[in-house]
């Protein structure tokens, strides 16, 4: 039986756990490869200063079974990365699953890889799909034929399980699950704009403006490339 190849795109400035959370659960899957894709093989670095070694290049990456983007403040600049958007445009033809997490869907949208599919995003970035031609679904992970998405950071641990049950059935995932012991008990009701108190909502829009006004340019700049008729 043949080596399943899951390969996750790593670019600087990207939200290491959008990455990290994803690779704990799928690289336990058995019979599975998973390689960290890069511009080249040079070390990147996070958005919180963590460097991390890529194990192939673009150039140099075999045909994967599922390819995976990661998000991140440094996401909008993989959106008119045409060497990007071409590997993923290569890949998606030959892979069973083309997925992200957070807003790696924005960077799949942009290689027109989502339109017309239903597509989820961080909570603060999810309107900007809709420029991009797919449809926004405010859920923690989201299944569209084989395109699956996960939500905000934390989120790519729900959407690893989830893969991995739809990859290995789903007593392979409650296995990784009890592996890694997540069993989220979380301190604070505040992980989703719905349970968070307003003021902390406003709070994070507000911190965040500057770099949601990038992406918004930037989606509906890359909408107009491919296309996109309207954003409602």
């Amino acid at each position: 039986m043949a080596e399943r190849l899951i390969g996750m795109l790593i670019f600087p400035r990207l939200t290491q756990l959008d990455m990290t959370g994803p690779y704990e659960v799928l690289a336990r899957l058995p019979n599975t490869k998973v390689h960290l894709v890069a511009h080249s093989m040079a070390p990147v670095k996070t958005d919180r200063g963590m460097e991390i070694v890529p194990t192939v290049t673009f150039a140099d990456c075999p045909q994967l079974d599922i390819v995976m983007v990661p998000g991140g403040p440094g996401q909008q600049d993989l959106m008119e990365d045409e060497a990007v958007l071409e590997f993923l445009r290569r890949q998606a033809k030959g892979a069973k699953y083309v997925t992200s997490v957070c807003t790696g869907s924005l960077v799949l949208g942009a290689a027109g890889l989502l339109q017309g599919r239903r597509a989820t995003c961080h909570w603060a970035a999810i309107d900007h799909l809709k420029a991009l031609g797919a449809v926004p679904v405010g859920e923690r992970v989201v299944t569209d034929g084989n395109i699956v998405t996960g939500a905000g950071v934390a989120s790519g641990i729900d959407f690893a399980l989830k893969l991995a049950a739809i990859l290995e059935g789903e007593e392979m995932a409650r296995q990784i699950q009890l592996q890694i012991e997540y069993d989220p008990s979380p301190p604070f009701h505040s992980g989703s704009p719905k349970t968070a108190a307003p003021e902390t909502v406003a709070l994070l829009r507000s911190r965040g403006a500057a770099l949601n006004e990038q992406r918004r340019a930037v989606a509906e700049r890359v909408g107009r490339k491919l296309g996109v008729s309207q954003v409602s």
